[in-house]
């Protein structure tokens, strides 16, 4: 989950890394530290517990050479608390050298031995470092920096992206990953590395792909991949879709406000062009084509908030393609056996495509079988390019560690595969699809009115609870993933007690925890929904009322039935019954950031939580 940047070129290599940081500290934040080499052809390094700012003062007011080449973390702590010693850059051969580290090297206690017994000396708790002092024997021994990294990472076991320079190759960064994320930047007569993309689309858009078990050598004008066996590999090119600004809070307080106040455009843009004449049209989808005709099951693999949209798309794809879908979190999926073959389509949901949870799961449903597909929001990540196809959500750069804009962007995309199924298996007639599709694409606009009309008087609410301990959520059929959502988003952010239920399951048990001045948040279902589900919801809202509960519930604008019921309505515009939790999830969202805030908390940055979770 750490963040890293790699540059070499003419520029200031401690501006470029800082830049790069700053981006990508959403990927962890408990210490931050860069290595560079000066123009004396020196090594030196900083590094200091705590968030970015307290290392970018520290080289403010330090001594520090800058230079031309150079490489940065900001970290996720694993292996060792977060502390000055156990930052990164690692040290070794003697100083000379430096590394820096994302993910687990699962078998580093064996090898930390070895080095022991050969008298090395660790200045940290970290797997991280032996495998700095690893390369670092291995470069005195050939005198290659990339035979040296070929060398150790042939020895390494689980998940790593490793960087590393050494002051006698000045103009050399050389980079490895196994399944952990990494990609390479293309500048003019200078080169980058970075977790994402993020870490250097303010100097370039164009950027490479780095695969499975490969090493690459960045030099000012030049970039060479190879495997892990030393054979040379031509990686794929890709244009990065956005820029710099759409990574900055562009006056915004936080960038989770901002993304909240973007949930409208990343539903637009994920349905742009996907369109035609009141058709779906996925061309991404193509290499699936006869698959989708013949598949018998489909299964959502995801995490947390992306598990909730597959929920969601579980509804949706059931209801229009008539085939049975399971939701699987993905780190329970391989461990049981599941039951796949070539008729099964597994379908991963990840915002960033490095979920290493989901990205193994991918592989095991591969392995198994069975077909995959990738909804994502990362161009160039790594779950993807392991995938038989995707389809990228197209949503620009989401920051804030608390998912908001990807959730409905990952529902959308669901939603567009559902009716894709339906159109190719014939479970809907061309009509049926239009409406549908006509639903869908008058979301953003239902959305702005959400925004604009719900913020005020939710942050009002949020003022008067921050005190509050604990919150309900209740939902049904569609409105019980949101209820999950809603419950998420104040764990999170808020750090207190927060749980979502389906509302039937009200009275087999959890109306035990309703007591005076519970508060419950209600998502209410339409009452023209022929479903009947309205008249039950408004009966568990009488329910728990009965019980000293305080209710506030999220309802259609002109439900009156539901107004003598709750003390507090939020309103959202109409919609069909599959397209209300788009809408009813928002104010969810500004009450999980508005209570945080109120709380006087970052909800950018929460404690112990890290934008992608690129570990197991």
């Amino acid at each position: 989950m750490c963040g890293i940047v790699g540059y070499v070129g003419p520029g200031s290599s401690v501006d470029v890394l800082l830049g790069g940081l700053k981006r990508l500290e959403y990927r962890g934040y408990d210490s931050a530290g860069v290595a560079v080499i000066d123009d004396a052809g020196r090594l030196e390094t900083r590094k200091r517990a705590g968030k970015l700012n307290v290392l970018a003062e520290d080289l403010a007011a330090s001594a520090l050479h800058d230079g031309h080449t150079g490489i940065g973390h900001t970290r996720w702590a694993t292996h060792g608390g977060p502390t000055d010693e156990n930052a990164h850059p690692h040290l070794g051969d003697d100083g000379k050298l430096a590394l820096i580290h994302n993910g687990i090297i699962e078998n580093f206690s064996e090898l930390k031995q070895e080095v022991l017994d050969a008298g090395g000396v660790f200045t940290s708790e970290t797997d991280t470092e032996v495998a700095a002092l690893l390369v670092g024997a291995a470069f005195r021994e050939c005198g290659d920096l990339t035979e040296a990294l070929r060398r150790v990472v042939a020895r390494l076991e689980g998940a790593f992206t490793l960087l590393v320079l050494h002051q006698d190759v000045p103009g050399v960064v050389v980079g490895a990953r196994r399944n952990s994320p990494l990609v390479i930047g293309l500048g003019d007569g200078e080169n980058f590395l970075g977790s994402d993309v993020a870490a250097f689309v303010e100097h370039t858009r164009y950027a490479l792909e780095i695969g499975q078990d490969q090493i690459v050598t960045i030099r000012p004008d030049s970039v060479e991949v190879i495997d892990f066996a030393g054979v040379p590999v031509t990686p794929n090119a890709f244009e990065v879709a956005w820029d710099a600004s759409a990574a900055e809070k562009g006056g915004w307080p936080s960038f989770m406000k901002k993304e909240i106040s973007e949930e409208p455009e990343a539903v637009a843009k994920t349905l742009l062009g996907r369109s035609h004449d009141g058709a779906v049209t996925l061309p991404e989808l193509d290499s699936l084509h006869d698959v989708l005709g013949e598949i018998n099951r489909v299964v959502v693999i995801a995490c947390g908030t992306a598990a909730y949209a597959g929920m969601l798309g579980k509804y949706a794809i059931e209801a229009w393609a008539r085939i049975p879908v399971d939701v699987e979190l993905s780190h329970e999926f391989r461990y049981r056996d599941p039951v796949l073959d070539g008729r099964t389509l597994v379908v991963s949901v990840s915002q960033s495509g490095e979920t290493m949870d989901t990205l193994m799961a991918v592989k095991y449903a591969a392995q198994h079988g069975a077909r995959t597909l990738s909804i994502c929001n990362t161009q160039g990540s790594t779950i993807p390019r392991e995938s038989d196809a995707v389809l990228y959500t197209h949503a620009g750069p989401e920051v804030a560690v608390a998912s908001t804009k990807a959730f409905v962007a990952q529902v959308t995309a669901l939603y567009l595969l559902g009716l894709h199924l339906a159109q190719r298996r014939g479970t809907l007639d061309g009509a049926h699809v239009a409406a549908q599709l006509t639903e869908l694409q008058n979301l953003p606009d239902k959305l702005d009115q959400v925004v604009e009309s719900a913020s005020s008087r939710i942050a009002e609410l949020a003022h008067w609870m921050s005190d509050t301990q604990s919150v309900l959520f209740l939902g049904r059929h569609v409105g019980y993933p949101v209820a999950l959502e809603g419950a998420l988003k104040l764990k999170e952010l808020a750090y207190i007690h927060a749980e979502g239920f389906a509302a039937g399951e009200l009275k087999h048990g959890p109306i035990a925890l309703i007591e005076p001045g519970q508060i419950v948040f209600v998502i209410v279902p339409s009452p023209r929904d022929p479903s009947s589900l309205h008249p039950k919801v408004v009966s568990n809202i009488q329910e728990i009322r009965a019980r000293g509960a305080r209710v506030i519930a999220i309802a259609e604008i002109g439900d009156v039935a539901v107004v003598p019921f709750a003390d507090e309505v939020i309103r959202i515009p109409f919609a069909a019954p599959l397209f209300e939790p788009l809408l009813a999830v928002v104010p969810l969202h500004i009450f999980g950031m508005e209570l945080a805030m109120a709380k006087g908390l970052d909800v950018d940055q929460p404690r112990n939580l890290a934008k992608s979770v690129t570990v197991e």
